[in-house]
């Protein structure tokens, strides 16, 4: 059997890499990267809600919904790292991008760009 051609999307990067279980995982993570991104700066101007003008109702809806996020976010950064063999300390360091606010959609852009472009 011969390789799918790569094709050279910018659109759709995920489409660039030729094995389909590496396709899927990727737009999985993407799609939960900025998902984590979006919640945690949700969660942010909750708690900057909350500790400043004592509105504690948002954190206490945002904070679990975030919680459950990042567990998808997880579970699809492992899922991707298992298919495309990363060393822990890598996987470690995508985890920690869901926990900084920003971090999660330079990081897309970087394991995106690795990823597709290989």
């Amino acid at each position: 059997m011969t390789e799918p051609p790569v094709l050279s999307d910018e659109e759709h990067p995920a489409q660039a890499v030729p094995a389909a279980g590496v396709r899927g995982a990727l737009a999985r993570f993407r799609v939960m990267a900025y998902v984590v991104g979006v919640g945690l700066l949700a969660l942010c101007t909750a708690m900057i809600l909350d500790y400043g003008f004592g509105q504690e109702q948002y954190t206490k809806i945002i904070g679990p919904v975030h919680g459950f996020l990042y567990i998808l976010y997880f579970l699809a950064t492992v899922d991707l790292a298992l298919k495309v063999r990363w060393p822990v300390r890598r996987v470690l360091l995508v985890l920690v991008a869901g926990m900084i606010p920003f971090v999660s959609f330079i990081a897309e852009r970087k394991v995106t760009g690795e990823i597709a472009g290989a």
